[in-house]
């Protein structure tokens, strides 16, 4: 994996006869795409699997480093339809996993703790070091070498954060995984944060065309907990605030507490929701959309990729996106005109009729999801070159 940082588009700083001027052009061609957006694409595991058996070994549980798994692996085939899966906790099992789930954040701090070299019937492979001492990282002593895997096993790098939050990315050792696990849709597993599905029943969340109106109190919601005032989204933030009334919930910033309630049920009470992400980066696309936003009943404001790569994933009309303004105070004017024209803004929710939304489970999921990835896979595992 690579840091495919994307630079923000200028042009917050028109002027406001220009910014009023792009505004009423954007808006008029906002209108024409909230009826037609394209079919959202087939997710990779969206046809059945092959149900021989794997074995899927999670060498360190996430963010809690070594010990074992504090509760049972999941039912893969009860809670995902995938049969056939093993999941392992015990150490012994490694010799007979298919793959081995390493999860980023937890590599870096468990350097030590890796599994032994694994001397094959009529020669010993050498040994791989975990950081490249090139790119000026740690390089593990002799004892903690990685040896060669078990003949077919995929080790697996598993992470979520994007490249500009994860620590070590640069250093890792060239060919030290051949298989990677993330949000990003050319990981050999692919696990993004959540997903649109066509609704079979009617009956299936989310029920309706959109949230009741007379719920919704506040304008615009960001709820946001790390804090930083370099960040694109901040920044944005100060622009935007200065024109439209923003209520900010979290531990940091301006924020105040989320209410009793919940962060559900009080996005549920705006119209709009920031999903404003914490760095931009390819696919990166949170639980700030998908959850925050969407099963809140409110429409995202994204701040993140480009749009075009939204769209790969939800209906073009289905949220707003900051690029498609010159400038903060052009979004906040068809906020404000959004919040006038009750019509239009309904358009926003068309996209329930026939679509309900999935949040990945973590880490549940993740687990599952490699144990089919394998199944599904040819005999050929692939080394990944950053």
């Amino acid at each position: 994996p690579g840091d495919r940082r994307r630079a923000r588009c200028g042009g917050w700083g028109l002027p406001r006869s220009s910014s009023v001027l792009a505004a009423v052009g954007l808006l008029c061609t906002a209108l024409t795409t909230f009826i037609c957006w394209g079919q959202l694409p087939t997710l990779p595991w969206a046809s059945p699997a092959p149900q021989r058996p794997v074995g899927v070994l999670l060498w360190w549980e996430p963010f809690r480093g070594r010990g074992g798994y504090p509760k049972s692996p999941p039912n893969c085939s009860l809670r995902f339809n995938i049969s056939g899966c093993l999941l392992l906790t015990d150490r012994a099992a490694y010799g007979e996993a298919q793959a081995v789930l390493f999860h980023h954040r937890d590599l870096v701090k468990e350097l030590h703790d890796w599994p032994p070299p694994w001397v094959a019937r009529e020669r010993t492979d050498k040994a791989l070091p975990v950081f490249d001492n090139h790119k000026g990282a740690v390089t593990l002593p002799g004892k903690a070498l990685v040896g060669s895997r078990p003949p077919g096993q995929r080790w697996v790098w598993m992470n979520f954060e994007s490249p500009s939050h994860t620590p070590g990315l640069r250093g890792l050792a060239k060919d030290l995984f051949n298989w990677t696990l993330s949000y990003r849709t050319d990981s050999d597993v692919f696990v993004p944060y959540g997903f649109l599905y066509h609704r079979s029943d009617p009956s299936e969340q989310p029920s309706g065309l959109g949230p009741q109106l007379a719920r919704k109190r506040g304008l615009v919601a960001w709820v946001v907990s790390n804090w930083n005032e370099h960040q694109a989204r901040v920044r944005y933030y100060h622009q935007l605030s200065r024109r439209v009334s923003v209520d900010v919930f979290g531990r940091a910033g301006p924020g105040r507490p989320v209410p009793a309630i919940g962060l559900l049920h009080t996005v549920a009470r705006y119209k709009f929701y920031l999903a404003f992400e914490n760095s931009q980066h390819v696919d990166y696309i949170t639980e700030k959309l998908w959850k925050n936003a969407f099963l809140a009943g409110a429409v995202p404001v994204v701040l993140g990729p480009d749009r075009a790569n939204y769209e790969r994933f939800v209906p073009r009309g289905a949220f707003i996106h900051v690029d498609d303004f010159p400038n903060a105070a052009s979004l906040a004017a068809y906020l404000l005109f959004l919040d006038r024209n009750v019509a239009v803004y309904r358009r926003y929710f068309r996209w329930r009729r026939s679509f309900a939304v999935h949040i990945t489970s973590f880490w549940d999921e993740q687990w599952c999801r490699t144990c089919q990835a394998v199944q599904t896979s040819g005999d050929q595992p692939k080394s990944i070159h950053k």
